[in-house]
């Protein structure tokens, strides 16, 4: 089915099946060749044990959590879960520290301190990166006159360090032929909060773009406005003429942001459902067993026609083991109804539904949780 937002078609066809089932494959294998979820067999869902779970993390993956939520409590009626969108650094944090019942990252954790304070809070048991959400990051910009703009890597790199500095810089001319650009100071807004969003952009520039200023949750161009949180910075570029920022697409597009498309090397790819299910169609799994930390260099550094490479993967972190027997169970049927049923709106809502390999592989792991 065709799903309407803001009056553009997506053109993608979401999940048909309620609840689909699972089954096992090579982790080092790609995630698959079709965006669609799995037609597999479909498995009740084990509702039960804790009424209400609490959540933090990722704003990026605020709009998905709420279809989630819808999903899960039409399956398990009398259930809730309250999500606190307070950005990925603050749902480690937290539920490292035990606050949560899990935790919303756009980056996976970090081998050391941060899988060290996860494994005590799991009672001396691993914690696992599943990822939940995919979801492209647009450029976002308002300049008058310019609806149409064409980016790379490396461009887009000298913008958030602040070498390009003017709308009408050769370097942007060149990528948009004969547009006529303004002779307008460039206002980069970027996230002040600790964000993987920002770990993702700046990996991003990094592969594709020679960035050279470093990765991590805070934004280390030394330019431009901080604002916090997803929303914060788009609205902050709502109202500015002139300012450019990165951000979900989904956030882009309710706040009317014009949405640059980026050259890899094939030509200008717009940011759309397809383009981006292209992308994620490469992505491999580097994490052993159930831990599913995804291998995203690979995308970012493609030059796959028709494949937009900017885009991040949402995981929810949790205990392998370690829950008491009501926090597991209600975690479990959560995160199964998230990955099944719950992906039927999230094209709606400007994400890209599971790849069918993902699926299966998420919820091998879902089920293996203890």
């Amino acid at each position: 089915m065709k799903i309407q937002r803001h009056g553009a078609v997506l053109g993608l066809v979401a999940a048909s099946a309620l609840l689909l089932g699972a089954c096992g494959s090579d982790n080092n294998a790609p995630t698959g060749g079709t965006n669609t979820t799995s037609n597999a067999a479909s498995v009740p869902v084990e509702c039960g044990g804790k009424t209400k779970l609490n959540a933090e993390g990722s704003s990026a993956q605020k709009n998905a959590v709420d279809a989630f939520v819808q999903a899960y409590q039409a399956a398990c009626p009398g259930v809730d879960l309250a999500y606190n969108p307070s950005g990925s650094g603050a749902g480690v944090k937290n539920f490292n520290a035990g606050q949560v019942d899990f935790g919303g990252s756009d980056s996976a954790l970090k081998e050391g301190a941060e899988t060290e304070a996860a494994a005590k809070r799991c009672q001396s048991n691993p914690a696992w990166n599943l990822p939940l959400v995919f979801g492209p990051v647009a450029i976002g910009y308002k300049v008058s006159g310019v609806d149409s703009l064409v980016l790379d890597a490396k461009t887009t790199a000298a913008i958030f360090s602040g070498a390009v500095k003017k709308w009408n810089d050769p370097a942007i001319k060149a990528l948009n032929g004969s547009a006529t650009l303004p002779d307008k100071d460039i206002a980069v807004v970027y996230r002040s909060d600790e964000s993987g969003t920002t770990d993702n952009f700046q990996k991003y520039l990094k592969v594709a773009g020679g960035w050279t200023k470093g990765d991590g949750k805070q934004f280390k161009g030394g330019v431009g406005e901080g604002k916090e949180k997803s929303a914060g910075v788009a609205q902050a570029v709502g109202s500015i003429d002139g300012a450019i920022t990165y951000v979900e697409w989904s956030f882009a597009q309710d706040n009317k942001l014009s949405i640059a498309k980026i050259d890899s090397g094939a030509g200008a790819v717009e940011l759309t459902a397809e383009s981006a299910g292209k992308a994620i169609d490469e992505a491999k799994v580097k994490g052993k067993g159930n831990d599913l930390v995804l291998d995203l260099d690979s995308i970012y550094g493609s030059k796959a026609a028709g494949a937009y490479p900017l885009l991040l993967a949402t995981y929810e972190i949790v205990c392998s083991k370690g829950y008491d027997a009501d926090t597991a169970k209600a975690v479990k049927a959560f995160l199964t109804v998230a990955a099944t049923s719950g992906q039927a709106q999230l094209a709606e809502a400007g994400y890209v539904p599971l790849p069918k390999a993902f699926q299966e592989k998420l919820l091998t792991a879902v089920k293996a949780i203890a």
